[in-house]
């Protein structure tokens, strides 16, 4: 994808629109308790951006909650119908964790790895092919090489300001 090409969503009521201007870094399936729980569902798939390339348009609130670190995390979402658009981890530097199935093209994005599979639902049967991990993984074994690039160039400008 390139950069001028803008990826677009929403939430379900169309209050909140939203466009990431870069294709995401890394999209992952997390089967986590905590994930299984916020979202009523088996696991929540996300798609990690850079935090300078979400654009929002409409109403967001967020709630603040604790990840399964320990460490909190602000969880935004439409003030109308309350779908979660995107969350912002306190652990993580210049990232934002769009929800991907409120892409409007989401198919694009499957999951690149499961994360927390030692929390999913045991008749959950995953994908072949794809990479599980009992908790988390490490990035520079999982991540595509472009993807650690632009992450750790967008650092490199975040830390110059």
């Amino acid at each position: 994808m390139k950069n001028n090409k803008k990826l677009k969503g929403g939430c379900i009521c169309g209050q909140v629109k939203y466009h990431i201007t870069e294709k995401p870094l890394f999209t992952q399936a997390c089967h986590c308790k905590d994930c299984k729980v916020l979202t009523g569902s088996s696991y929540i798939v996300n798609s990690s951006v850079l935090e300078n390339t979400l654009f929002i348009k409409g109403e967001v609130s967020f709630i603040e909650l604790k990840a399964g670190s320990g460490l909190p995390y602000k969880t935004y979402f439409c003030t109308k119908c309350g779908t979660y658009i995107y969350a912002d981890y306190d652990s993580v530097v210049g990232r934002l964790t769009v929800r991907t199935k409120t892409l409007d093209d989401s198919e694009r994005f499957p999951p690149q790895v499961h994360i927390f599979v030692k929390d999913k639902d045991p008749w959950l049967n995953l994908t072949e092919g794809v990479n599980t991990y009992n908790e988390m993984y490490e990035q520079k074994n999982e991540w595509p090489e472009e993807s650690l690039k632009r992450y750790r160039e967008y650092l490199n400008l975040r830390e110059k300001k």
